[in-house]
């Protein structure tokens, strides 16, 4: 009988932030935001609402 590997709750989260960027129709900004946040151990929702409003106010000055 082959054994199946489970994987952890971190080895699923590592594997989705690894990949959200190149998840169909996600924006890249954000993704790549929260892949750092995430990597860099702060994703918290603070962290989180303060990086979206950066996004969203650099995407205003662009325009």
């Amino acid at each position: 009988m082959a054994e199946t590997k489970v994987k952890s709750g971190k080895e699923i989260l590592d594997d989705f932030f690894r990949e959200i960027s190149s998840i169909e129709n996600v924006d890249k900004t954000i993704a790549e935001s929260l892949a750092e946040l995430y990597t860099n151990g702060k994703l918290t929702d603070k962290n989180v609402v303060n990086e979206l409003q950066k996004i969203r106010t650099d995407n205003d000055n662009e325009n």
